[in-house]
């Protein structure tokens, strides 16, 4: 069975939207329906089988699939390696993503940021996908 894109995308952001094991959400292969979980909120009820059932695959958490800081990195060496030290800086200290946004935008490229963070998890989670046997309908 095909499952939309869109629909994974939408699990993938609720999973990466907290902390890794807050929210989780299953896909099952078969019916393509995603079931929702949060330790915070009160969620629907999941299948009774889900964790034994090679049916359902678990969405990952952006961390799972390496999409922080490598990501980060992988824009500065591209885009202004010359400022990775200066950048380096504002990881070593909490608030770094905000700080990191804030330059960003000094230096014009928070657009093109977020268009490369957009780009790359998009792949990344298409990968995702193919390595799990869920077929996509784009």
């Amino acid at each position: 069975m095909k499952i939309k894109f869109h629909d994974i995308e939408m699990a993938f952001d609720y999973v990466s939207s907290s902390q890794p094991l807050m929210n989780s959400a299953y896909i099952s292969k078969t019916t393509g329906q995603i079931f929702y979980h949060s330790e915070m909120y009160d969620s629907e009820e999941l299948p009774e089988d889900i964790y034994e059932n090679d049916d359902y695959i678990e969405i990952p958490h952006k961390n799972d699939l390496d999409l922080s800081q490598h990501l980060v990195w992988q824009f500065v060496n591209r885009e202004i390696p010359g400022l990775a030290d200066k950048i380096r800086g504002f990881f070593s200290r909490p608030g770094a993503y905000s700080k990191y946004k804030s330059f960003l935008e000094e230096i014009g490229l928070l657009k093109k940021w977020y268009e490369f963070e957009e780009t790359r998890t998009k792949e990344t989670l298409k990968e995702w996908c193919n390595e799990n046997g869920i077929e996509i309908d784009s």
